[in-house]
């Protein structure tokens, strides 16, 4: 090796090792699949939250071993395998995952793809004339039929399932059929932040269901708070309003008449009367001596003197 390939080198590595120190994250990325016109767009997208390279992994290992002020980062050189794409970055970790899995695109399928999706042939026309289509359709499962001089798909088929490899005769038909079950962008191996390595798995967030544990977590505790009568500015008018009911029932209950009470008192005073003297009556009538039937006919008998 010549002394000014030598030279090259080690100015490369000083620049590698000057782009990680004026960053707080490096981010690794995978570099297959991704066409250089998405390459250069995906740039344009992250100018202002990353600056994107593509550098050797020989270069990149050497860089990072003379990192030493960087804790850990000798972890990152198990991610240095086939064609990768390096990010430096301030941007929080789980932030630019974010960002690299929104900028992913759908495209055509080629031999060797997996399917990001569950990959659904719908019925209906296809636009396609009868001629060698229908047995390139048939063997793929697709029943068809011919109807106004183009083949149509009888029902909606699925031909692979999400994470299947296309073959070609696959990816054949779903390109004639304009059909995109393959992604592709950045899909990022790792990320290095302030000594902690993040692995693609760890980056992956279900942000619907982060919601719902989220939204779960504040009822609990809601409901722990009110159930404890713990004051917070999230359930005060709750809490006021359980009190001001407790005490209005113990009010009501002890008959203590209060602005509050003295309606609820009155009408159940009213209420207790009238059914005290709707048995009155009946009282009356038990206690009343039994008086000797007229219409009988029958007479005293005449006490003798």
């Amino acid at each position: 090796m010549s002394k000014q390939v030598v030279v090259q080198k080690a100015q490369e590595v000083e620049e590698i090792r000057k782009l990680v120190q004026a960053h707080t994250a490096l981010g690794i990325a995978n570099l297959q699949k991704v066409r250089a016109a998405q390459l250069q767009e995906l740039k344009k997208k992250l100018k202002d939250v990353a600056q994107i390279q593509v550098i050797k992994n020989t270069l990149m290992k050497r860089a990072l071993t003379e990192l030493k002020d960087k804790p850990n980062m000798e972890k990152l050189e198990g991610f240095l395998s086939g064609s990768n794409i390096f990010l430096f970055t301030d941007l929080n970790p789980f932030k630019l995952a974010l960002l690299l899995e929104k900028g992913r695109v759908k495209t055509t399928a080629k031999a060797g793809d997996i399917a990001a999706i569950d990959v659904i042939v719908p019925a209906g026309n296809t636009g396609l004339p009868p001629g060698p289509i229908i047995s390139q359709l048939g063997s793929v499962g697709l029943p068809t039929r011919i109807e106004a001089g183009s083949v149509w798909v009888n029902r909606d088929t699925l031909v692979a399932k999400r994470g299947d490899l296309i073959d070609a005769r696959l990816a054949g038909v779903l390109s004639k059929l304009g059909i995109k079950p393959v992604e592709v962008g950045l899909i990022l191996k790792a990320i290095y932040e302030n000594g902690l390595v993040f692995t693609e798995d760890q980056l992956h967030l279900d942000i619907d269901d982060f919601k719902r544990n989220i939204m779960e977590a504040q009822l609990n505790a809601l409901n722990l708070s009110i159930n404890i009568a713990y004051p917070l500015s999230e359930n005060i008018s709750l809490l006021v309003q359980t009190a001001h009911r407790k005490a209005l029932n113990l009010a009501l209950n002890a008959s203590i008449p209060t602005s509050e009470t003295i309606g609820h008192l009155l009408r159940k005073a009213h209420l207790e009367g009238l059914g005290l003297s709707a048995k009155l009556p009946k009282v009356e009538e038990k206690g009343q001596p039994t008086q000797p039937s007229q219409a009988s006919g029958e007479s005293s008998p005449v006490q003798k003197g």
